[in-house]
């Protein structure tokens, strides 16, 4: 009995053993199934934002365009009017034609696009810009080369008016303002590559130079080619366009789940319906931009006013007059010259990189503040600076600060923060239109500015005008505090259900708004 036991015991301690190693086995296998899945979604995350980086990269290409025009003319202009004898009215006019035409661009641009889609409004754009460039380097008189650079112009327009746009119908509200904010860092780095580029050619001779420096631009919107085989057509255009299933495959690459590449979907499609309900149809696009309803208006006030400040203030005369400030700061040298406009554009480069961390983080609102306020100061402190310290050495070194200051801070806020509102606070109807509209007021305010520039300056000095953008920036912060709400975190349906609840929502209200949102694509 006692061996029996003991063998029972054994046999029943062996059929233990064999069901915990049993169980064991079983608990490695959902573990180690486990971890795969984990795995899986894991690299299926990386490769959404791989994915996602890409389309925003190659749509901003063409903001490298207008970046490296804005900076390479500052120093090409020096060699231009001593090899084509040009006046310095020719001068103003030939620096600030390419801001006032490219409102041709960004006018069509918004129609074209809702025609043709978003991506190939951005290749069309390249293909004029290359044009104009084209025949801006082989230009033998000024006529010539105010020719190529009205077509470059259009070309311009065309391309800063859809990359926003296009880059924010693509992104989860998570990452909106990071990816979008991709145009103006691309801006701030072709100005870079544009001062670069004068301080290399310069030494070369004079019938040369500023003609291999405006050459060099054509070379960016080659890469377009190959983005066209890279970017898909934006998922919001092809909802409008009854595309359901190229819309899904488009959202399922720029989304980390099925399940949420289908919520995103099915908002888009509520938001599609509600655009082409009858409440709508009989209503003209440019005739609700024109006669507004108090959200749409509200909408124009913060997208329209803030690209209009982003300009007034004065960023495109610092970038494109940068050797005439220096200059009149005691800096004689035209090597020197453009030696301190390279430092002015590594300072604008680096801080638009600092603004991707942030933008997303901090918000939209605080950085526009931080980047309003320290605007004033520093376009107050260049305007002293040249009125009472001009050719003395602290003087300049105190320019340069100024200087490198005021696109710092135009840099890591208004600067990136402007194209990311003026591209998600509009509804899916109006967006490509009523950023047209804000590009137009930009790019008009732009060319005021550089045209004027060098005129206002004969009469009332350079550190006075100066003083009048110190005042036009503190004006900014006003706008801001009262007019731009924050709109961070939010999908670009619930953006337009804040507005029509009357602007910037308390906290309760603003749950609110993604429960109903939320019911809304439920019942869809």
């Amino acid at each position: 009995m006692g061996v029996q036991e003991n063998g029972n015991g054994l046999v029943g301690g062996k059929n233990k053993y064999k069901r915990m190693e049993s169980d064991a086995l079983e608990e490695d296998t959902v573990l180690s199934s486990n971890h795969q899945d984990q795995e899986g979604v894991y690299v299926e995350k990386r490769n959404t934002k791989i994915y996602l980086l890409a389309c925003a990269v190659f749509a901003s290409l063409n903001s490298v365009l207008l970046g490296y025009d804005v900076g390479v003319m500052s120093g090409a202009i020096l060699f231009i009017k001593e090899d084509l004898k040009i006046s310095e009215v020719q001068e103003e006019v030939l620096v600030g034609i390419l801001s006032i035409v490219s409102l041709l661009g960004s006018l069509a641009g918004g129609k074209m696009s809702d025609a043709i889609g978003r991506k190939w409004t951005i290749a069309f754009a390249t293909l004029v810009f290359q044009s104009g460039a084209a025949i801006m380097t082989l230009a033998p008189s000024f006529t010539v080369l105010m020719s190529g650079r009205i077509l470059a112009g259009v070309g311009i327009g065309f391309g800063v008016m859809i990359a926003p746009v296009y880059i924010a119908e693509i992104s989860p509200s998570a990452v909106r303002g990071s990816l979008t904010s991709f145009p103006e860092i691309f801006i701030n780095l072709g100005i870079l590559l544009g001062y670069i580029s004068n301080y290399a050619f310069s030494g070369l001779p004079v019938h040369i130079n500023w003609r291999v420096m405006l050459g060099i631009g054509i070379l960016p919107s080659i890469f377009m080619g190959v983005a066209l085989f890279v970017i898909p057509e934006s998922p919001r255009w092809l909802v409008g366009q009854n595309r359901i299933e190229e819309a899904r495959t488009v959202l399922s690459k720029t989304n980390d789940s099925e399940k949420e590449a289908e919520e995103r979907l099915a908002e888009i499609q509520l938001a599609a319906d509600l655009a082409n309900s009858e409440k709508h149809e009989a209503k003209a696009v440019w005739q609700e931009l024109l006669k507004p309803s108090p959200a749409v208006r509200k909408m124009l006030i913060a997208g329209c006013g803030i690209q209009c400040f982003q300009q007034i203030t004065g960023i495109d005369a610092t970038v494109y007059y940068s050797p005439t400030i220096f200059k009149d700061a005691g800096i004689k040298s035209e090597t020197h010259l453009l030696a301190a406009t390279v430092a002015v554009g590594f300072t604008k480069t680096i801080f638009i990189l600092i603004a991707i961390f942030l933008i997303d983080n901090v918000g939209r609102k605080p950085l526009l503040y931080v980047s309003t306020i320290g605007m004033t100061v520093s376009l107050l402190s260049l305007s002293l600076t040249l009125s009472f310290m001009s050719d003395e050495k602290f003087g300049i070194e105190l320019a340069l600060l100024s200087v490198c200051a005021n696109v710092a801070f135009f840099s890591v806020g208004i600067g990136p923060v402007c194209w990311v509102l003026s591209s998600e606070i509009y509804p899916q109807r109006l967006r490509a239109q009523a950023s047209a509209l804000g590009a137009v007021g930009s790019r008009v305010s732009s060319g005021a500015v550089s045209m004027s520039f060098l005129s206002v300056s004969a009469a009332i000095t350079v550190g006075g005008t100066f003083f009048v953008f110190s005042v036009i920036s503190a004006l900014s912060v006003a706008f801001v505090h009262t007019c731009v709400p924050e709109t961070k975190g939010k999908s670009l349906e619930q953006i337009e259900m804040m507005f029509q609840n009357g602007g910037e929502l308390q906290s309760g209200e603003v749950e609110l708004g993604d429960v109903e949102v939320q019911r809304l694509v439920q019942k869809e």
